[in-house]
């Protein structure tokens, strides 16, 4: 199975091989204020993801933990890749198909804007929620 995706305007294309993964969200400042809402991800392995057009990607440094992968064309927020990390985690909204995947959890929920509720019943974590 090969899911195709990319940025709103063409100059970042990716696929990934394989199923998906179930959608988290995070809520601390730094994704808020990257995404301008809250960040929702799919966390891939990243043997079964490549990039296929990536002459308008551009990453940001956001902490010495992790980069965040953006278009410098459109400013679709599309990648965060922590350091040394086997994942690499994808807007489910930057896939071109629906990805029949929902939200499962809500992370770093102490930090979360004033402006929306959480109400979709996925479990809620005040801070970082390790991986299983």
């Amino acid at each position: 199975m090969i899911h195709r995706g990319g940025c709103a305007c063409g100059g970042v294309r990716f696929v990934v091989y394989g199923d998906l993964a179930p959608v988290g969200a995070c809520h601390c400042e730094s994704c808020r204020r990257w995404s301008g809402y809250y960040w929702a991800a799919m966390e891939i392995p990243r043997r079964r993801f490549k990039l296929t057009v990536a002459g308008a990607l551009v990453w940001w440094r956001s902490s010495a933990a992790a980069a965040r992968g953006f278009c410098s064309r459109c400013g679709s927020s599309l990648l965060f890749d922590e350091t040394n990390s086997p994942w690499i985690e994808i807007s489910p909204g930057a896939f071109d198909e629906p990805t029949g995947e929902t939200t499962t959890a809500h992370i770093f929920c102490a930090e979360a804007g004033d402006y929306y509720r959480l109400d979709d019943g996925a479990p809620r974590y005040p801070g970082f929620e390790p991986r299983g």
